[in-house]
């Protein structure tokens, strides 16, 4: 997903192994990202273009006048059954394929509206409609859309409008009457059902639609820092030789307090599990809902009616100004390279989105010294100088303040000393270019090559021409080079920066079935980005901050109590709730160059003989842990039981194919079987795992789903309980695990009608995702609800023996 294809990246594995070992040798050891470039540019050959164009033919991007007939059947069966969101979805499909101003696209839209009407989505059904119009619906079946657009005002409470709209539909009828008298009488019948409606809403009080969740935009730092965007004046911008740029406290800071709110500079949405190379299959196109089709490509906002790409059917937007905004920042110059930025993946494509952002800002002074690198060799600064000179370099070198030479201090500053938001600071973080492996880079940089030779090809004037943006014609022009070469250079500088610099954009996607009224959820990967605030952030196994994420927005709010002084620190991954210390070190090495030294690792390795930790088995007699290599023995004195890890990790993965046995007959909706099982799996769980493994607490959850789906709230509410147990252990009483953990039993709570136990738990949740989240998210917004439900209830009445 982040790298090319496995296809593309054996086939550059193969080329590398068969080119001259001096060759090889001098890619190796060249000192600049312009050699590394240069060097693998010149031995990209045709034969390699032709065979990535192959594999970019397997995605379909283009527009196939075929789909649409096929996505709207589709969708009219899955309408017919009910399931109007993945109508919704077929539907979409359709609209993507379409082109604009045809019976198809009008047709797509048309049978969306009526899904989300059906889903109660009335604005986005009343836009779909108008696009549906705007696009040619056939007069023939206009009634029934200006019907659907009546009942939409009416259920808004927009009275006048729907009136306006039934006298219309009543006029043109009168004009042109094309229906059967069947038809007709349904008609007159429905026209009637809807003024009766609007003379009722006529009566009342108009009001308007009720309030979204709280949108980004109200969520705001309490006071801006002025040494860095984005960034509350709480933290400063501190650099050390050895651990570079970091953020520490500038006073105490409090859990929960909003340190960074930052919009990506670059985001780029994860495709998904996109469908495989179409070879031989019985259908083309794929019915399956993805992220592409739910998410902005822009904004990242969910959408459940995408506004597609007039040019091609893989990119959608939210509405119609998110569309052509991409466009004119990057979709341009990325509408026909689909399927190859598909291919090449997430990270190339991102460095090529970085690229083009860069022309709308004074980046050529940045760029200018790759095209020095280039051009004149002698005045290249080795990669290993401070980046600080060459970006002082470029911007300028030195200006006058005061009468006294200032000289940029911190790397990606500006000469003011100020760090933000801007294409000086994404270049300005780290490629690491010499510890990513040879076969790496030259993958990295033929990857890149291929794309600048499709983009010569295609005689795309990227870099200097087709700008219309508003913002670029206010902005002062900025420095272009024609030549590809040399932004392929900044392009393969941002591919070997995203290793250790990306951000996983993610999102809480609820999961399992829509009947469940307890609420499943799990944190999905919706996009990467690039943020070079929180990109200051150094890591810790256990970090003092949580990051969330609204739509393309990062926000970071402290977990705990920082003190002044203290560093700010995020997690990386590796976290020492989720991982051992052995794995943390493997992973932070192998992806980020470093070893780690936070707490928990220096803890950790004065005392590596710790035992195997929470996920580790228990003795079947005693309980008691077992320890040792290949053969484990009770660490309790007075028990001489033994057994072969082997044995127990067979015993394990039996126990877990049982558990995911059980979860089909839950998703199936046989219930009572798939509690049977579980209680089967809980008992001989006990036998050899400890109390608190994960798999001791993930079966106690799905006793606690089933047992809700079958209204016995009381036994739901016990075996969650125990599952949280489970929680507070591994992960801790106030972590956002913990969080979702109780808002769950808040739900069983709530539902069962124990009202003082929901309170209780109400009030614990709202504590815990306060910290992580802040008070727009959507988990906070649903128990406040509920506790405003409970609140609002008449007191029981007390009988005269109670």
């Amino acid at each position: 997903m982040d790298l090319p294809v496995d296809e593309w990246k054996s086939y550059v594995l193969q080329k590398w192994s068969l080119l001259p070992k001096s060759i090889q040798v001098t890619i190796s050891t060249a000192e600049t990202l312009s050699d590394i470039f240069l060097h693998s540019s010149s031995l990209l050959q045709p034969e390699d273009e032709m065979f990535l164009k192959r594999l970019s033919r397997g995605y379909l991007v283009g527009k196939d006048p075929n789909a649409p007939l096929f996505y709207r059947e589709e969708g009219n069966k899955k309408f017919q059954k009910k399931d109007y969101m993945g109508a919704t979805v077929l539907y979409s499909k359709g609209v993507s394929h379409s082109r604009p101003n045809s019976e198809d696209i009008s047709l797509c839209y048309a049978n969306r509206s009526a899904a989300l009407f059906h889903l109660g989505q009335y604005e986005t059904c009343l836009k779909d409609i108008v696009r549906a119009q705007t696009h040619g619906y056939p007069e023939r079946l206009q009634a029934k859309l200006l019907l659907r657009k009546a009942e939409c005002l009416v259920t808004l409470g927009r009275p006048h409008e729907a009136s306006q709209t039934i006298s219309d539909l009543e006029s043109n009828f009168a004009a042109k009457p094309t229906l059967a008298a069947s038809q007709f009488q349904v008609l007159q019948r429905t026209l009637c059902r809807l003024k009766v409606k609007v003379q009722e809403k006529e009566n009342l009080t108009e009001t308007s639609p009720a309030a979204l969740t709280k949108a980004f935009e109200d969520v705001d730092l309490r006071e801006e820092n002025e040494q860095i965007s984005s960034t509350s004046s709480s933290v400063s911008l501190c650099t050390d030789p050895l651990k570079g740029r970091y953020l520490v406290a500038t006073k105490d800071i409090l859990p929960g307090e909003l340190l960074v709110k930052e919009d990506a500079f670059v985001s780029v949405l994860n495709p998904g599990e996109m469908p495989p190379w179409h070879r031989g299959l019985e259908s083309k196109w794929d019915t399956r809902a993805t992220n592409g089709d739910l998410y902005c490509h822009r904004c990242l906002k969910h959408t459940l009616a995408p506004v597609p790409c007039d040019g091609c059917s893989y990119a959608k937007y939210c509405s119609q100004e998110c569309m052509q905004q991409a466009w004119d920042l990057y979709h341009s110059i990325e509408c026909s390279l689909g399927g190859l930025l598909l291919t090449l993946g997430v990270f190339c494509h991102i460095a090529l989105r970085s690229t083009l952002l860069a022309r709308f800002e004074e980046a050529g002074k940045v760029i200018n010294k790759l095209c020095g690198e280039i051009t004149n060799r002698d005045t290249c600064l080795p990669e290993s100088k401070n980046l600080a000179q060459i970006l002082s370099y470029d911007l300028g070198g030195e200006s006058k303040n005061k009468g006294k030479t200032v000289e940029t201090p911190i790397p990606g500053c500006d000469i003011n000393g100020k760090y933000e938001n801007n294409y000086n600071a994404v270049f300005s973080l780290l490629p690491h270019t010499g510890n990513h492996s040879p076969v790496h880079k030259f993958l990295c940089a033929l990857s890149v090559s291929a794309l600048c030779r499709q983009l010569e090809a295609a005689s795309l004037q990227v870099f200097t021409t087709g700008l219309k943006s508003s913002k670029l014609k206010a902005a002062a022009a900025p420095v272009l080079y024609p030549e590809l070469n040399i932004w392929g250079v900044a392009m393969l500088r941002h591919m070997l920066q995203l290793q250790c610099n990306a951000q996983a954009i993610t999102t809480i996607q609820q999961t399992g079935s829509e009947k469940n009224l307890i609420t499943n959820s799990r944190q999905v990967r919706l996009a990467t980005g690039l943020f070079p605030v929180v990109s200051l952030l150094n890591h810790s196994c256990s970090p003092n901050t949580s990051v969330s994420f609204i739509s393309t927005i990062a926000t970071v709010r402290a977990s705990q109590q920082i003190k002044k002084g203290q560093e700010i620190l995020h997690c990386y991954g590796p976290h020492e709730s989720r991982m051992g210390v052995a794995e943390r070190r493997q992973k932070l090495r192998s992806q980020y160059f470093f070893d780690c030294n936070c707490p928990p690792c220096e803890r950790e390795k004065q005392r590596p003989s710790q035992g195997p930790g929470r996920e580790a088995f228990c003795c079947h007699r005693c309980r008691a842990l077992l320890q040792g290599d290949d053969v484990l023995s009770c660490g309790s004195t007075s028990c001489t039981e033994s057994v072969s890890r082997d044995h127990l990790v067979s015993q394990l993965q039996d126990l877990q194919r049982q558990v995911g046995m059980a979860r089909k007959l839950l998703r199936n909706g046989e219930l009572e079987r798939a509690i049977q099982l579980l209680l089967g799996c809980r008992h001989a769980a006990e036998s050899f795992l400890l109390a608190e493994h994960s798999v001791v607490g993930e079966i106690e959850d799905d006793l606690a789903q089933a047992y809700a789906a079958l209204g016995d709230w009381e036994k739901s509410a016990a075996h969650l309980q125990k599952s949280l147990r489970v929680v507070e252990v591994r992960h801790g009483p106030t972590s956002v695990e913990m969080g979702h953990e109780l808002f769950k039993l808040a739900q069983i709570f709530f539902n069962g009608f124990a009202i003082p136990e929901a309170l209780n738990t109400i009030q614990q949740a709202e504590k815990v995702l306060l910290v992580h989240y802040g008070p727009w998210n959507d988990e906070i917004q649903e128990l406040q609800k509920m506790k405003s439900c409970l609140l609002d209830l008449p007191p029981i009445p007390v009988g005269p023996n109670e």
